[in-house]
């Protein structure tokens, strides 16, 4: 599944504060993963931010093992600005099941999102995800780095991801 661009489609000035972050994006080179509960981890990851003219960001990340290549994580969903601030929210829903609403800043180049909401299916994998926040910026040498810290039933938040991208389009 692909997020293309709408190239036809004006950017809406909602959403003009994160031009930077819309192309496609690939990790230059395999991300760390790790928390308590699991074996360290490297994988790649392809992020997509895309628009259609409407006052939101469309995403799509696809992460995959950097040794094996099997297919990881996936999330989409949409990122909105609340108009008039600097205040940001994603919403997304990822293939494990979950759903969450992320808000937080936008400061320049950078976002800064915690947990607002978290839902999941019935069957969800166990331990439950408590709680996330997401830190992603660009960097002065035109780098996408993104971290990711999560928090599940008896453990406190802690980084659980890493890593940095260029950008491919």
């Amino acid at each position: 599944m692909s997020c293309p661009f709408n190239h036809s489609a004006e950017l809406n000035p909602a959403v003009l504060p994160l031009d930077w972050l819309l192309g496609t994006w690939q990790s230059d080179e395999p991300g760390e993963g790790s928390f308590p509960s699991i074996a360290p981890f490297r994988y790649t990851e392809t992020l997509h931010f895309s628009h259609v003219g409407q006052p939101v960001v469309n995403f799509m990340f696809n992460a995959f093992h950097a040794e094996s290549k099997r297919p990881l994580h996936r999330e989409c969903g949409f990122i909105r600005l609340q108009p008039g601030t600097n205040s940001v929210a994603f919403i997304i829903a990822q293939n494990s099941g979950l759903v969450e609403i992320e808000e937080g800043d936008l400061t320049g180049q950078q976002l800064t999102l915690h947990s607002a909401a978290l839902a999941r299916t019935s069957f969800a994998k166990q331990p439950h995800v408590q709680q996330i926040s997401r830190h992603i910026q660009l960097k002065p040498d035109g780098r996408l780095e993104q971290t990711v810290s999560m928090a599940l039933e008896g453990q406190p938040l802690t980084q659980h991801l890493h890593i940095t991208y260029r950008r491919t389009d």
